[in-house]
């Protein structure tokens, strides 16, 4: 094999893979702290849209972050003793020329909201400066590096500042949203709101067939209806209490109060659904109780 050939095919997938690992580490470090932002400063509405998670943008960035940073110094380390080759240059045009346009966007955006008179919150200003900064970051180092300036001190320095970026904004990250610990419990307690849900439906349509309730879970298997029996948690059975001829409620254990987390959109906020029930929720023992739609009995189609 010709090592020049050899040369250029090392230098090609060290920049593509380099090129790929940056852009990864980006979009998911904006991921990471846009999610921080729409946490620490929600907009509250009456939509159910699932519960904000750091999971996947963190996972990305602890797995492409050192992959980034050995590549970039594998090409730092190669440039040192020869110029930059030409692949190296279109990419870095590129990326220059895709962070130009994110900052561009990003100040027509704030300009926009300003001139037509909305209101710039916190959250959205928020997210523009995250753009704005990440995006200028990336425009500066490749700026330099295209013009020649780019000294094995500066490379180092930027590799510094951004291990030092991505760490703080994983850290802030578990801070505003709790640590894997306590979004696993989270996580069960939305588990077990849904599967209430699911059983207080089968009851409501229990109601319509047969214009009563059923006394227990029992009667409400005998019709096949479709619902989780038990706690994904503990594995014991939810509660089901009859209250009265049109009134019933559906109770589990739960680890946390609903209030404490941070996140108002998650599934425990979600308004009046079903039926009228609110979700929200103490930590421990709590039952929901809720009335059935109507008192007619479902015709036969």
């Amino acid at each position: 094999m010709n090592p020049q050939t050899g040369s250029r095919a090392k230098d090609f997938f060290l920049n593509l893979g380099a090129t790929i690992s940056l852009y990864t580490v980006v979009i998911s470090l904006v991921n990471l702290l846009f999610t921080v932002i729409n946490t620490a400063y929600p907009q509250i509405n009456n939509y159910y849209y699932g519960s904000s998670t750091i999971s996947w943008p963190v996972a990305v960035l602890v797995i492409f972050t050192p992959i980034l940073m050995v590549l970039m110094w594998n090409l730092g380390k190669s440039y040192t003793t020869e110029q930059p080759s030409t692949i190296h240059k279109w990419l870095t045009y590129i990326t220059l020329f895709i962070a130009g346009l994110v900052v561009a966007g990003d100040l027509v955006s704030v300009l926009y909201h300003f001139i037509n008179g909305d209101e710039l919150s916190t959250a959205f200003l928020l997210k523009a400066l995250t753009l704005f900064v990440v995006s200028g970051a990336l425009f500066g180092y490749y700026l330099t590096d295209i013009r020649g300036k780019l000294t094995p001190q500066l490379r180092k320095m930027w590799r510094i500042a951004s291990i030092v970026i991505i760490i703080g904004s994983i850290i802030l990250g578990f801070a505003v949203l709790g640590s894997p610990r306590t979004q696993r419990l989270f996580k069960y307690d939305e588990a077990k709101i849904n599967d209430l849900m699911s059983l207080g439906s089968s009851v409501q349509s229990y109601y319509s067939q047969k214009a009563v309730l059923p006394k227990n879970l029992t009667e409400l298997s005998a019709l096949n209806y479709y619902y989780v029996q038990n706690d994904p948690q503990s594995g014991k059975p939810y509660e089901y209490n009859v209250k009265s001829a049109t009134t019933f409620e559906v109770c589990a254990e739960f680890n946390k109060d609903s209030a404490a987390k941070t996140d108002p959109r998650s599934l425990s906020y979600a308004p009046s659904y079903p039926y009228g029930t609110n979700w929200t929720h103490p930590a421990g023992r709590h039952c929901f109780e809720q009335s059935v739609v109507n008192n007619g009995v479902k015709l036969p189609m």
